[in-house]
Parts: C-alpha cells; sequence; structure tokens
C-alpha cells in the first residue's frame, strides 16, 4: 500500500503560494504522496496515510480505527474541535497545534477595537450611500477595554492595548485560570470576578476563549452600554446569535465583529450594518500563514523520523504502544517546545 499524506487545501492557495511552501510541500512528497485532505475523514480515507495536515473538516472514529500507519494529525492552526482528541488518543495518534500566530489575531483584535470605537464601518457604509452625517465617535485612549479569556492570544493583545489606553485607560480580564490574579498583577491588568462586570462597564468586550460552547447570551448582552461593541476573533458560536441580533436591534450595543461566515445560526446577521463577518481569517496574514506552513511540516517531518513534533495536544499518546513503536529513543526525551 503506498503510503500518504493529506493536507488541507489551504496549502494550495494561490494568495499565499512562495517558495517555502512548494519546497515544503516537495519535501513532504518524498515522504509519501501528498493529497489534498478529502473533507470529512472516515475509514474510507484510512489506507496508507501516516501523517494529516489538518484544516477544520471533521475526523470520525473510524478513521482513526482504520488508519493503521497514521502517525500525527498536525492541526494548520490551534482550533482542535474537529480532529477528535479522543479518538486519536485512543487509537495512539498524536494531535499537535501550531499556536505560530497568536500575534496575527492580537493585531486583527486591536484593529477591530479600533475600528469600531470609531464607527469606521458605519461611516463608510454612510459615505458610499451620500450620507454625510456626523456619527458619535469615541477615544480608545481612556476608554475601558474587557477580555473575556486571557490566554496566548488575549495577553498579546494587553501588550498591545495598554500604552493604548494611556493612564487613564483601564483593561479588564476574566478567565476561569486558577493563577488568574497574579497572572494579571504581571501583566498589569485587572481581573474581575465575572464576566458581568465586563460587559456592565467596558466600551468594548474582546472574546479570546477556546471551545465552543455558547458563553454570551441575552443576560449578559443585557447589561452593556448602548454605545460598546463585542468582538469575537474566536468562534462564532461562543455567542448566541439570536440574542446578539435582537440585542442590536434592542440598541443594547452598537457593534458585533464575529471571525466566521454568516452560515447556519449566523444567517440571521446577513445585511445587517453593524453586524461585522471575517470568515475566520482573523489569524490569517501572509506572515502567519509562512509561519503556520512551516510549522506543520516541521511537525509531519518529526514524526516521519521518529522524533516527537513539538507542541503535543494529547501527551497521553506518547506512552500508547503504537507511538512507542516509532518513537526513537532520542525522540522520546527531545524537549517539548
Amino acid at each position: 500500500m503506498e503510503q500518504r499524506i493529506y493536507v488541507t487545501r489551504q496549502l494550495r492557495n494561490p494568495e499565499f503560494a512562495g517558495a517555502a511552501r512548494t519546497a515544503g510541500l516537495e519535501q513532504l512528497a518524498t515522504l509519501a504522496r501528498v493529497e489534498d485532505q478529502p473533507g470529512e475523514l472516515t475509514a474510507e480515507h484510512a489506507d496508507g496515510v501516516v501523517a494529516v495536515i489538518a484544516d477544520s473538516a471533521p475526523f470520525r472514529d473510524s478513521f482513526y480505527a482504520a488508519a493503521s500507519d497514521l502517525r500525527v494529525v498536525a492541526r494548520w492552526g490551534v482550533g482542535f474541535d474537529q480532529v477528535n482528541v479522543a479518538a486519536a488518543t485512543r487509537h495512539g495518534v498524536l494531535i499537535t497545534v501550531t499556536p505560530v500566530h497568536m500575534d496575527t489575531v492580537a493585531e486583527y483584535t486591536i484593529g477591530q477595537w479600533f475600528a469600531t470605537m470609531k464607527r469606521t464601518y458605519t461611516l463608510n457604509r454612510n459615505a458610499h450611500a451620500d450620507d454625510t452625517r456626523v456619527l458619535r465617535c469615541f477615544d480608545v485612549r481612556d476608554s475601558t477595554l474587557g477580555l473575556y479569556g486571557f490566554g496566548r492570544i488575549g495577553q498579546e493583545v494587553a501588550l498591545r492595548a495598554l500604552p493604548l489606553l494611556g493612564p487613564g485607560g483601564r483593561l479588564l480580564v476574566y478567565d476561569t485560570r486558577p493563577d488568574i490574579e497574579e497572572l494579571a498583577l504581571r501583566c498589569g491588568v485587572v481581573a474581575v470576578s465575572s464576566p458581568d462586570v465586563l460587559f456592565r462597564v467596558c466600551d468594548t468586550v474582546s472574546l479570546h476563549v477556546s471551545g465552543d460552547a455558547t458563553i454570551v447570551g441575552s443576560d449578559l448582552l443585557a447589561q452593556m452600554q448602548p454605545h460598546a461593541s463585542l468582538i469575537n476573533p474566536s468562534r462564532g458560536n461562543l455567542v448566541d446569535d439570536e440574542a446578539v441580533h435582537a440585542a442590536i436591534e434592542a440598541g443594547k450595543l452598537y457593534h458585533y465583529v464575529v471571525d466566521d461566515p454568516l452560515t447556519g445560526s449566523r444567517a440571521i446577521h446577513h445585511h445587517h450594518p453593524r453586524v461585522i463577518s471575517t470568515n475566520h481569517s482573523a489569524g490569517i496574514t501572509v506572515e502567519s500563514s509562512a509561519r503556520l506552513d512551516q510549522a506543520t511540516f516541521d511537525q509531519v517531518n518529526a514524526a516521519a523520523a521518529g522524533r516527537r513534533p513539538a507542541h503535543i495536544l494529547n501527551p497521553e499518546a506518547l506512552d500508547h504502544p503504537r507511538v512507542t513503536g516509532w518513537l526513537t529513543a532520542t525522540g522520546n526525551h527531545d524537549k517539548q517546545e
């Protein structure tokens, strides 16, 4: 059986083509035949697959059960809700992520923070309709910014936001991590005891939470100030779309920015002038794509050579007999990045 490596179709996007990407794909082709990931992966796609550079398509249990040669699924990005980590771990497959685009998402957040405070989207829409009214806009300096979630991306946002807020501004954070008070003190921000505080007092709230569970509903949205905006660079499902649509219509907040396409429950926002959608591109630039490419290429090459790849999401799988069978003694003692 000829061995295969599936790669995300992101690697075929001509907008991001370049010598480094081409060289990386050619290197993979020396290991196995390189094919585009065929969407959802099931048992019928498993024969001969040794590695996957994965997009956001779902991985079924049957794929892992049948993919006896599979060593690593390298996620092109950090979202892992579709790769079925539990099944991968049961079957001795390493899952890796590529946290190399945190700066890019942080910059996106800062850009949307400015755009919503300055009403850039509304002013542009009005100008194209020959509406020359002056709108009430707001300074970022001396305002209050709230971050719901204070992991790596939240901390990168804070690093950039604090100088912009100035001495009169405030940066409030909410996170359930046990060290949040110590971390907040170290980063020069203020930890609050509940998300209600963020939504009640902040001029802008930005979500930086992993997972897919809805955490923002009508109860939190009802507490926002009418001029305030909500930015969601994480996952669309974090926010109840019907609730945020109703809240904007009722004047409870001004803008909702979501970095996901207007599909499924988000279709309710189609053509709404104060809902901004950016099609899951907050972390994608020319520079971040190059970093994502190289990180996944390195992870696949490491596994193929019997070494432990960087950024393993399920380290417990390292003890699986299937992994210990290919992981070399040297590779098993490599420092985990």
